[in-house]
């Protein structure tokens, strides 16, 4: 058969598969409809963002219907699509309860990141490419084949790379070059050892590789885990992430910190934990070594940092270290409460961003020292901003305190009672947050704090007040969170108590 009519069979495979698909309209639909969008509209239509709300609103309605269908064991099949047998080039899309609840955060993400982005500039070009990402990130979570999975990967690095260098500050181009060029090396690393899993194995799908068929375990295990690491990120691989958060427009910080670091921590434990614990296992020191630098290095540069948002990036990267300590301990208890801690992250961390992204907007400056006594002229933004940042600390009640307990308590049972200096991290946490309050929020009134106002969008608030919510009531009731978060993990119940 020659290349023509290998590609026209494959372009009518695309079709036939899209019109009778389960999930699959959630990956490509997006996709084209963000190409539409932006040849056909221009400049400050409101038609895209209406649109893109649509759309994750009803990627959201669909991520929710996935939990009653799901098996008890094993995963959901949701179809095999675009099959191109003489490749092993099947798009095959099953998920299970971490992939379910991966999606359901991404999709409730993006709707609280559309409403963040109600006044952006340039809203047709902007609205296309969230919604050509939103394609892409449902592709990572529902695909299982390990093809497929790197051409979704490397996808959502498009539309990320020009929402940086468009809508970004100063320097936007430089932090989505070197945040593309990063990623992309890292990805590299990736496919090569899913090669790799090819030649030993002879499957791509990742659901039926069993390490005991592999010849070169190890080696394998490194490439997954550096590439996986660069995108989580952990030290050292982690320099791409502050620039590129400082550079970019508030709400892609909030998808940077909320979506694409957790892919990263996502594929760490679907290939490198669950694909290969023996493995894993053997080099759980590494993982755990890195994890507790990442934690320290990062509080340590939050507390030296004057500017705000560089502040926030810091102690994003720390709470990922908590994160991948977690996943050190590949236990039950562990990775249930890396998964809400995950959750917690998100829901945290995107306030800060945002509020920190308005406030620069207001007084045209990233330094504390130019803000101050905000609270005054804005007492509900700065309330808003004091919970987040006290759920950052790990303040009871607040979603913060029971992911970073629960870490804590997992680590000592699986390491020793030596694990109690992840409480230090905690420590440090008070400590840049507590000081940033007392420069931002409370203290004296700056000069350019008193000719200014701080007059929020209607939409940006609620997606706020949204995510307040939420670090409150998962705070004080984490089980609804647990009661999926524990399932996901029950191949590691015996390692471990569930939480």
């Amino acid at each position: 058969m020659s290349n023509l009519e290998y590609i026209s069979n494959f372009s009518l495979s695309v079709i036939n598969s899209i019109s009778k698909s389960v999930g699959l309209e959630f990956i490509f639909i997006p996709i084209v409809v963000a190409m539409m969008l932006a040849l056909f509209f221009r400049g400050k239509n409101p038609t895209s963002k209406y649109v893109a709300l649509a759309i994750f609103s009803y990627m959201l309605y669909f991520s929710l219907s996935l939990f009653s269908k799901l098996p008890n064991e094993g995963y959901l099949q949701l179809g095999s699509y675009l099959n191109v047998e003489k490749f092993h080039f099947v798009l095959t899309l099953q998920v299970d309860m971490l992939s379910t609840i991966m999606l359901t955060l991404t999709s409730f993400l993006l709707i609280l990141v559309t409403l963040s982005s109600w006044s952006m500039k340039d809203q047709s070009l902007y609205f296309s490419l969230l919604i050509m990402f939103s394609g892409a990130i449902f592709g990572v979570f529902m695909s299982t084949n390990f093809l497929w999975f790197f051409i979704f990967w490397e996808l959502t690095l498009v539309p990320m790379y020009f929402l940086v260098g468009i809508w970004g500050a100063e320097r936007r181009v430089y932090a989505a070059v070197k945040f593309f060029l990063y990623t992309h090396v890292a990805s590299m690393l990736i496919l090569l050892a899913f090669f790799l899993i090819y030649k030993e194995s002879g499957v791509f799908d990742m659901t039926l590789v069993k390490e005991g068929m592999l010849l070169s375990p190890v080696l394998i295990w490194w490439l997954l885990f550096i590439g996986f690491a660069v995108k989580m990120p952990i030290f050292p691989f982690h320099t791409w992430l502050p620039d590129a958060h400082v550079q970019a427009p508030a709400p892609i910080s909030v998808l940077l910190a909320g979506v694409l670091l957790k892919m990263g921590a996502y594929a760490m434990i679907r290939m490198v934990i669950v694909m290969l614990p023996e493995t894993s296992q053997q080099y759980a020191w590494v993982i755990l070594t890195l994890g507790l630098i990442t934690m320290f290095y990062s509080a340590f540069m939050a507390i030296y940092e004057t500017h705000l948002k560089k502040m926030v990036a810091y102690s994003s990267i720390s709470h990922m270290g908590l994160v991948v300590i977690a996943i050190s301990t590949m236990s039950y208890a562990g990775l249930s409460a890396a998964l809400y801690e995950m959750i917690g992250h998100a829901f945290i961390i995107a306030p800060l961003f945002l509020i920190a992204g308005f406030l620069h907007h207001k007084t045209g400056s990233w330094q504390m020292a130019d803000m101050g006594g905000i609270m005054q002229k804005a007492p509900y933004i700065s309330a808003i901003f004091v919970l987040a940042g006290l759920g950052a600390l790990g303040l009871p009640g607040t979603m913060g305190f029971v992911g970073e307990l629960s870490i804590l308590l997992s680590a000592v049972k699986s390491f020793g009672l030596w694990m109690v200096v992840v409480a230090l991290g905690s420590m440090l946490g008070a400590g840049y947050i507590i000081w940033t309050l007392r420069r931002v929020i409370y203290g004296e009134m700056s000069e350019v704090v008193k000719t200014t106002k701080f007059t929020m969008n209607k939409m940006e608030f609620l997606s706020l007040m949204i995510f307040a919510l939420f670090i409150i009531l998962f705070g004080l009731f984490p089980n609804i969170l647990f009661e999926y978060i524990n399932p996901a993990f029950a191949q590691f119940k015996l390692l471990g108590g569930a939480l």
